[in-house]
């Protein structure tokens, strides 16, 4: 079993190295263990592109069977709006190769709702999230107020939903603009529809081991939005990181073979919290230009900056990759000059290398600079053709973490990307 994680604040390109895995027919089964349809993942291949939320990148490929795991908060709209755009563009059966654990959280339409007034109430604190609900759903699955996908079948899940309701509505008043009665009404709509979907994930767990199917785990979000381990409060509600992919899937440690950490060249942030390597000026806009930094949820633009080795490390030491894949590293090609933060200096002036848990204080970063190689490398696929200023930014990235680069991307599509043994 192979674990897909994001090493940073998301959007590294996880979909296009699960993809890219997958398309190596080495795996059965492509899972997904947390989060919701606040994801972004692009698949580009065969000319075409594909904006995946919910949905594992694995359902791209018509081999593929997949799994949304237990630590899922599921929005039933969603799934069934995205299931039907891939159909429109033509993947195959992906009605019969998605399933959804039976003990997924669900996410309403009401807890978008209190999302977006939570975060009005913060004002110019705001967290900065997506707006569709799914802190509430996390927070609901916490207090042990939730509805889980089994629910939906249970003859008390309206008394709940109503129940559920209520209490934001005493919280919030007139300022909730939300139906219970049309949320219901969806519920009775599409009950009938997901019921064929629905799977007991331990059972189907226990199934792939017992005949020996292969597993490509695809995590979502990163984890510097990871709720324990994460910029907090600036954080998803769940956990990204490896430990959390295990727990959503009920994986073994000794089932998994590698765990692979997906590392963008520069950095990129969508939302509020702290980010010490961001760039407002000339670079930062360049840097989005060309990388294209536009969120696949959100539709907003990513703040943009250079590659953070500190944040890096302490990723590795939670994560434990046994391997990294570099992505974008052809959006770089036209800087004179490429920076790399390798310290934070307190305001007292103590020189920090590792990560601290108060990201409030006014940190200055060191750099080391890199003379940029200053040629295309996009569509490279073999790691001589690259020019050695690039070799050597690598290199030097590799030998800070202390984990392989194994994989360097170099386009938007499947295969530009540099397999280095």
């Amino acid at each position: 079993m192979d674990i897909v994680l994001g090493a940073q604040y998301g959007d590294e390109g996880k979909g296009k190295l699960t993809d890219h895995l997958l398309a190596t027919n080495s795996f059965d089964v492509c899972a997904r263990a947390q989060g919701g349809h606040n994801a972004g993942h692009s698949v580009k291949t065969g000319g075409k592109s594909y904006s995946l939320h919910l949905l594992p990148s694995g359902i791209v490929n018509p081999r593929l069977d997949n799994l949304l795991g237990s630590s899922v908060v599921f929005n039933i709209e969603a799934f069934f709006e995205e299931l039907a755009q891939l159909e429109s563009q033509g993947v195959p059966r992906v009605h019969e190769r998605i399933h959804v654990s039976s003990r997924c959280h669900l996410n309403l339409a009401l807890h978008a709702a209190v999302d977006g007034l939570s975060e009005e109430e913060l004002g110019n604190n705001s967290i900065g999230t997506t707006r569709k609900g799914i802190g509430p759903a996390y927070s609901c699955k916490a207090s042990r107020d939730g509805l889980r996908v089994v629910d939906i079948y249970h003859e008390s899940f309206e008394r709940r939903l109503r129940l559920l309701a209520y209490g934001y509505t005493k919280r919030y008043g007139t300022l909730l603009k939300y139906s219970v009665e049309d949320e219901i009404q969806r519920f009775n709509y599409y009950k009938e529809r997901l019921h064929p979907y629905i799977v007991d994930a331990v059972d189907y767990m226990r199934a792939v081991r017992e005949s020996k199917r292969s597993m490509l785990v695809e995590a979502s979000q990163a984890l510097m939005l990871d709720l324990d381990f994460g910029s907090y409060p600036w954080v998803t509600s769940t956990s990204c990181s490896l430990q959390g992919c295990m727990q959503g899937l009920g994986i073994s440690p000794f089932e998994v073979r590698n765990v692979v950490g997906v590392v963008k060249c520069y950095m990129t942030r969508v939302g509020s919290g702290p980010f010490f390597t961001e760039q407002h000026g000339d670079v930062g806009t360049k840097l989005q230009e060309i990388g294209g930094e536009i969120g696949v949820s959100t539709g907003r633009k990513r703040r943009c900056g250079w590659l953070d080795l500190v944040i890096l490390k302490y990723s590795a030491a939670i994560n434990h990759y046994t391997s990294i894949n570099l992505t974008k590293l052809d959006v770089l090609d036209s800087f004179p000059v490429i920076r790399v933060a390798t310290a934070y200096i307190t305001p007292e002036g103590k020189t920090l290398m590792s990560l601290p848990a108060d990201l409030s204080l006014d940190y200055t970063v060191h750099y080391r600079d890199f003379e940029g190689w200053q040629q295309s490398t996009s569509g490279v696929r073999t790691w001589s053709e690259l020019p050695l200023k690039a070799r050597q930014y690598v290199e030097y990235i590799e030998k800070s973490i202390g984990t392989k680069i194994a994989h360097i991307g170099t386009g938007q599509d499947r295969e530009d990307m540099i397999i280095r043994q």
